[in-house]
C-alpha cells in the first residue's frame, strides 16, 4: 500500500476511461461528467460504433494504471463482466464491477479497487454517474483490510498458470 492510498482518487491524477462499442455512449457521458468536475481524463477509446474486442481496452487501461500514467481506470461494456474479468488478469489491477453506490464505496474502502467496471445495459446513465462520483471520492479504509490487500498483491507476484 502506498502512503496516499487512503486518499480519494479525485485530485490525485488522470483517470483512464475506455469502453467497447456497447459501452461507448456511457463512457463518453462519464468522461464528460468527470471533466466537468475537474478530473483529468485519458479517453482510451473506443470512439466509434464498430465492434471491438473489450479485452484490448481493459488491457490498455490496466497498463495505464499499473505504470502510473493514470491513478485509476473506468471501463464500460454491456454488462461490465467482460471488462472486469479482462482487467483483473493484469497483475496490480483490482477491478470491481459495481451496480450501485454501496458496492462502489466498499470496492474502494475495503479493496482499494483501482479500476471500476460498469455495465451500460445494467445501470442507467444517472446511476452510473452516481457510482463514479462515490468511487472517485472514497479512499481506502486501511486497517484490517491491509492484510487482505497484501495477500492479493502476493497472488499477483507468485501465481503462475499450472503446467498442463
Amino acid at each position: 500500500m502506498t502512503s496516499d492510498s487512503t486518499q480519494a482518487l479525485i485530485g490525485r491524477g488522470r483517470i483512464a476511461v475506455a469502453a467497447d462499442a456497447a459501452g461507448r455512449e456511457l463512457k463518453d457521458r462519464l468522461a464528460q461528467h468527470l471533466r466537468e468536475i475537474g478530473v483529468d481524463v485519458a479517453d482510451l477509446g473506443t470512439n466509434g460504433s464498430d465492434p471491438v474486442h473489450y479485452p484490448d481496452f481493459a488491457e490498455t487501461v490496466g497498463d495505464a494504471v499499473v505504470t502510473g500514467e493514470c491513478v485509476a481506470g473506468i471501463l464500460v461494456c454491456g454488462t461490465g463482466i467482460g471488462m472486469s474479468i479482462a482487467a483483473n488478469k493484469i497483475p496490480g489491477i483490482r477491478a470491481a464491477l459495481c451496480h450501485d453506490t454501496f458496492g462502489a464505496s466498499k470496492s474502494r474502502g475495503h479493496n482499494d479497487a483501482n479500476v471500476l467496471a460498469l455495465g451500460a445495459w445494467d445501470v442507467t446513465p444517472e446511476r452510473a454517474q452516481d457510482i463514479v462520483d462515490v468511487w472517485i471520492r472514497k479512499g481506502y479504509d486501511g486497517g484490517r483490510h491491509d492484510a487482505r490487500l497484501e495477500k492479493l498483491e502476493a497472488l499477483d507476484q507468485t501465481r503462475t498458470v499450472p503446467a498442463q
